[in-house]
């Protein structure tokens, strides 16, 4: 294994937990802008359709894929540049 991975690990797991959260705060002022509510659907909310509920999981996702891409890019590039290396 190489420096640059070894390097990488305990940095790839903050960096995931950070991302979690960004992504769980910025879904939820995305959903208050395309849903109009301040809450997103729950799957077993009875009273929410499946369109609602669909297009919040896929609105959810999306926004956690795309936040863990950037701050999973963001410290490579940051490992990178201490060890001269890529982690991947």
């Amino acid at each position: 294994m190489n420096m640059a991975k070894l390097a990488y690990r305990p940095v790839g797991l903050a960096l995931g937990s950070l991302s979690g959260l960004i992504a769980g705060l910025a879904f939820k002022q995305l959903w208050k802008t395309v849903g109009g509510q301040a809450d997103a659907p729950d799957a077993l909310d009875e009273e929410r359709s499946w369109r609602e509920i669909l297009l919040a999981a896929a609105l959810q996702g999306a926004v956690f894929a795309g936040a863990k891409a950037a701050v999973d890019r963001a410290g490579a590039l940051g490992i990178r540049r201490l060890t001269g290396s890529w982690p991947g």
